[in-house]
């Protein structure tokens, strides 16, 4: 992968923000539709913004979030340990900033 990922594999970082991974328990088939989902919804936002349609963009927006929410990318945690959420917090003001500063320091 391009980008670092956490230890426990919940986040990839990219110029030091946390971001979500996709929920490693969804299966093959189910991960390849909702990303097939989130492109398409992706297309068609590009879409409409070129062609100044802002309904059609908000619609493509809200679908652009069903697929990141179906992924576990957005919304409830995947994970079932009670730890809280850190999607778009910066690596070095959270938990992971030492594994993140040693990382850095790393490269």
């Amino acid at each position: 992968m391009r980008y670092p990922v956490t230890p426990d594999g919940r986040y990839f970082v990219v110029r030091g923000r946390l971001w979500r991974m996709a929920n490693p328990a969804l299966d093959d088939s189910e991960r390849e539709r909702f990303v097939g989902a989130l492109m398409t919804a992706r297309r068609a936002v590009g879409h409409a913004r070129r062609n100044g349609d802002d309904a059609a963009e908000a619609a493509a927006h809200a679908a652009v979030d069903a697929a990141k929410r179906a992924l576990g990318e957005r919304g409830p945690v995947w994970w079932d340990d009670g730890a809280p959420d850190f999607n778009r917090h910066m690596a070095r003001t959270t938990p992971y900033a030492e594994w993140f500063a040693a990382r850095t320091a790393s490269d």
